[in-house]
């Protein structure tokens, strides 16, 4: 029933290749084909194009292969291997998953775009993908991070739907993507509220050319700063309902909640970045589990505290209490995330977290440390640091001002 009356199929690119990105990419190329009646059965990937080499250890090493002599383009060997062999080794990808260095390309005709970036290149590609999607896309943002700065506040879904038009919204939760590459067990929350404008029933009603929808609370009569004028989905396509958004994303081993709260499905994915450095520090200190417990409680007491505050017409504390993407996503990140493994050798080892960065990840960003450093010149513009000891604590850590070994002090409560 959920297709009546639609005979168009949804076409769905991911923009991103990263370990996250290549990971998505997997799991969403398995759901297109489980859902041939809802989407196109190609799913793009687009690739930041760079030169590797296969190593000599890899599966796929063949000396008299011309694959293996020379560099080559990423692209074309996750075409040719279907495998990622930088970001994500090991995980043969189905064979409908396409890479493209082209990022116009990569999005031409797709009705979903899944965004797999860090945060701090979401402007640049968004303004390369304007004049390049179409009018009435969708997007999910997978992007765990914010934009702060001293004017404000601004979600990585809110961003992007702003400089392309369209509605986002955002998935986040205790996703460790090479667990889920591997198909071990794991939970996620996707928030998606469908504009009014796109038909929730089995049969599309005429909706006007376009109108302007708040990006936080689609269903808002009178639609906020944080707005766009959005194109509505022509009824011959699948309505993306929430029923029809999970199914793109759920899988036996990747189990998907849907709520509405964008707001604090995206919040919670960038602030336990945060929490997650302070487990970091205090676990490289050698003081244990306990002390990670202390600083996780606090640090979600600072999740809910931020998230009503300064989205308190849609932001809901369940969010951030009941959902992966909130208590379960500060116990994963705390436990082994890249922040947390990052500031733990920090501390471990007297560097600081940028030469860990630059030798730990393989070339990939810590985001926790942006984040920490824009959420503190937000606080800050507010007059309200002390209002968030622990977020206040990271921040001057990161800057050097403090010492990790003062943590206790600064996250106690100060009658």
């Amino acid at each position: 029933m959920a297709t009546l009356g639609a005979h168009k199929k949804h076409k769905v690119s991911i923009v991103g290749s990263g370990n996250w990105g290549t990971t998505m990419s997997k799991l969403v190329a398995e759901n297109v084909k489980a859902n041939p009646n809802l989407f196109d059965q190609t799913v793009r990937m687009w690739v930041y194009e760079e030169d590797v080499t296969i190593s000599k250890d890899s599966r796929h090493y063949d000396e008299a292969s011309e694959l293996c002599k020379g560099t080559q383009k990423l692209s074309h060997v996750i075409n040719t291997v279907h495998e990622n062999i930088k970001y994500l080794p090991g995980v043969t990808l189905p064979s409908n998953v396409v890479a493209d260095p082209d990022l116009p390309s990569s999005v031409k005709d797709s009705t979903i775009l899944v965004f797999v970036l860090p945060h701090q290149f979401i402007p640049r590609v968004c303004d390369q993908l304007a004049g390049h999607i179409v009018p009435f896309a969708r997007g999910i943002c997978c992007t765990k991070g914010v934009d702060v700065s001293e004017k404000g506040i601004r979600l990585m879904s809110e961003a992007i739907g702003m400089r392309l038009n369209i509605y986002c919204g955002a998935l986040s939760g205790a996703n460790i993507a090479s667990e889920i590459a591997q198909e071990k067990y794991s939970e996620t929350t996707v928030a998606y509220d469908p504009p009014p404008m796109d038909s929730r029933s089995p049969t599309p009603k005429v909706s006007p050319s376009s109108s302007q929808v708040d990006l936080i609370s689609p269903s808002r009569v009178n639609p906020s700063v944080r707005s766009a004028r959005l194109q509505p989905l022509p009824s011959d396509y699948p309505p993306l309902s929430q029923e029809n958004v999970r199914k793109l994303f759920h899988r036996p081993y990747f189990h998907v909640r849907i709520v509405d709260d964008v707001a604090g499905v995206s919040l919670g994915g960038a602030l336990k970045n945060i929490i997650a450095l302070a487990a970091g520090f205090v676990d490289g200190l050698g003081w244990g589990d306990n002390a990670k417990a202390a600083v996780m409680r606090v640090g979600i007491l600072e999740m809910v505290r931020f998230g009503k505050a300064f989205f308190e017409d849609s932001v809901k504390t369940s969010t951030f209490t009941e959902e992966s993407c909130g208590v379960a996503d500060v116990i994963t990140s705390c436990m082994g995330g890249r922040n947390f493994r990052c500031a733990k050798k920090a501390t471990e080892t007297g560097k600081s977290i940028y030469e860990i960065e630059q030798t730990e990840l393989n070339g990939q960003k810590l985001q926790g440390t942006s984040t920490a450093y824009e959420v503190h010149t937000f606080l800050k513009s507010k007059g309200v640091e002390a209002d968030y000891p622990l977020f206040t604590a990271v921040y001057n850590i990161l800057e050097g001002n403090v010492k990790p070994e003062q943590i206790p002090e600064l996250i106690e409560p100060k009658d």
